[in-house]
């Protein structure tokens, strides 16, 4: 796996580089050779922030992080980014290495992580355009983010899924 470094405003040095290239490289079991991290270390206000990003076949895995330090900020991005790379495995292994999931041992987490279903708890309407549901989620999922905007296939409108303050998901469903 290829390895970018990204300073903004903090200098990485070389102990903290190796550190992480060195940890980021267990994940070297999960994807082929053409998959890439980018590492981008950043400082404001005395609080340190690592995003990690992985990019392997058109597949996103990604953990943002705000800390105290940049040692405490790899230790939490990795299980982030290990369960997001597991709770994937089970729609699309074909993602992966074939060895990816034969040995039974987690690098970062100390047990699977539990698959719970989400379920859409509210749907709104919103002038817009359409994507399959199931894909957003997924892709909601493994990004990380509060909300996604899709076209949706099935209805030919775009629909913005995003997650509630309760932890339920949404959907708005945009007309046009």
């Amino acid at each position: 796996m290829r390895i970018e470094f990204v300073e903004k405003n903090y200098d990485i040095g070389e102990k903290l580089k190796n550190l992480i290239q060195k940890k980021v490289d267990k994940l070297d079991r999960y994807f082929d050779d053409n998959a890439k991290a980018r590492v981008v270390c950043s400082i404001q206000n005395k609080t340190y922030k690592l995003e990690l990003t992985i990019t392997s076949k058109s597949r996103i895995f990604r953990a943002e992080v705000v800390g105290e330090n940049m040692y405490e900020n790899i230790d939490t991005a990795l299980p982030k980014i290990e369960r997001q790379i597991v709770k994937c495995s089970k729609r699309a292994r074909d993602l992966f290495r074939s060895t990816a999931f034969v040995a039974p041992t987690l690098e970062f987490l100390a047990e699977t992580p539990e698959d719970v279903e989400k379920k859409i708890y509210r749907t709104k309407e919103f002038d817009l355009e359409p994507m399959a549901i199931e894909d957003a989620i997924e892709n909601m999922e493994m990004l990380g983010h509060e909300f996604y905007v899709f076209l949706n296939a099935k209805s030919k409108k775009v629909n913005v899924l995003y997650t509630r303050r309760d932890g339920e998901l949404g959907v708005i469903e945009c007309n046009y």
